[in-house]
Formats: structure tokens, sequence, C-alpha cells
């Protein structure tokens, strides 16, 4: 009989665990904010970049939530429905980014397409304003990335299911956690690929417009291809 090689655990994996424990057993409750990123890691006697990985680990699962300008929270949560391995988490490499991205694709391929049968008028007046922001932040690295979401996000909203949304949700916080600073500079730093983005975007918005979901489908894709083509150097 052969044995798997067991792997010890990684730094972050061990703090993330630790964590999860302190979360289960009450040491941490709903609503408790952690330690900034330094403190935790003196107390832990590791690296920052550990603590950073392990509570990105811990988004990704569900434990702990960001909140602009306040800090890192607790969540409310269901701990018997929470049961994976932190080895199960998503981990920030670049496969996992990779992963992602595919991720991506086959949501938001589906969510074009259904988008262009089931939106409201109100739903095509959100997208639009999305695309209408985005045109307007040229230049603007961070208000073009903030305006790239919302049209993204609105076209998930015009489908109509809030389980499709908060699986985007998801994947949208986990892309930004792994690659925040690099996808803003690959992708929203040049005019020209800018303008290549809001091209796509439009052809996206036609298409829901018009009501053909086979059209808004390959438009999405498309989109997405061009997107992993940027970020190649990323991911390689």
């Amino acid at each position: 009989m052969k044995y798997k090689k067991i792997k010890p655990a990684k730094i972050y994996e061990q703090v993330a665990n630790e964590l999860i424990e302190m979360i289960q057993n009450g040491e941490l409750k709903p609503g408790d904010k952690l330690d900034p990123v330094p403190l935790l890691a003196e107390k832990f006697s590791v690296g920052r970049s550990a603590i950073r990985e392990a509570l990105t680990s811990l988004r990704a699962l569900g434990y702990i939530e960001l909140k602009q300008g306040e800090g890192t929270f607790v969540r409310n949560f269901d701990a018997s429905g929470i049961s994976y391995p932190i080895s199960q988490a998503v981990l920030m490499n670049q496969e996992d980014v990779a992963n992602l991205l595919e991720v991506r694709k086959i949501l938001e391929a589906g969510a074009a397409a259904a988008a262009a049968v089931k939106r409201t008028e109100a739903d095509l007046e959100s997208i639009s304003q999305a695309l209408a922001d985005m045109k307007r932040a040229t230049g603007n690295e961070e208000l073009g990335e903030k305006a790239d979401l919302a049209f993204h996000l609105a076209i998930v909203q015009a489908v109509q299911n809030p389980i499709l949304a908060g699986l985007m949700n998801q994947v949208a916080e986990t892309m930004e956690d792994a690659m925040k600073e690099t996808r803003r500079m690959l992708l929203f730093s040049d005019p020209s690929t800018m303008g290549a983005l809001y091209e796509q975007h439009e052809r996206i918005r036609v298409a829901i417009e018009e009501k053909d979901s086979e059209k808004a489908r390959k438009a999405m894709i498309g989109h997405l291809q061009f997107v992993e083509s940027s970020l190649q150097d990323f991911l390689r």
C-alpha cells in the first residue's frame, strides 16, 4: 500500500487556521475588529505577507470582511456552513488567478446572455451609466476600475438572480485581493487599452439592449479573453 506524503502547512495556512479556531470557539466574535496587519504579524511572530495571505484566504471563505476605511471585521456566519480546510481556500498565486479568470468567464458569459433576456429599462440605464462613467474616467486608473466593476455588476444584477450576484461579488473581491495594483496598472493606465475596453463594453451593452442573448454572450467572452491576454505578463 502506498501512502501519500504529508506536506507541512505553509505559514499563512497555520495563521489562517489559528484565526478560524479563534472565531469558531468564540474568542473572536461576529463584528469584532481584527488587529492591523503589522500588529498581527508581531503577535503571530510571522511576516506581514503571511498575515495578508491568511486574511485573503479567510475573506474568500467568508469568515471576515473588509470595510473600506474602517478595517477588517469578523462576519456573521453559520459555523456549520463553513467547514473547508484552509488549503481549499482560493489562494493568491498566478495559477489561482488564471482559474479565477476562467470562473469569471463562465459566469459572466452566461450572465450577459441572461441579462439580454431579463433586463428591464432600469437595468439598461444602470449599465449605460456605468459605461458613461468609464468613458469619463479615461486617464484616471481608480475611477476607470470602479466604472468597469460597476458595469459588470450591473449586468449581473439585470439577471435578477441573487445567488449569481453573490458569486460574482465573491469573484470580484477575490480578484481585487489577488492583483488589484497589477490589474489597475495593466488595464486602466493606458488610454488605448481603456479605449478598447470601452468599445468592448459598448458591444455588450448594445447586444443586451437588442435582447440578443447569443450576441451578448459572444461579446462578453471576447471581452474577457482580451482582459486575460492583457494580464498574461502577470499570469506567467
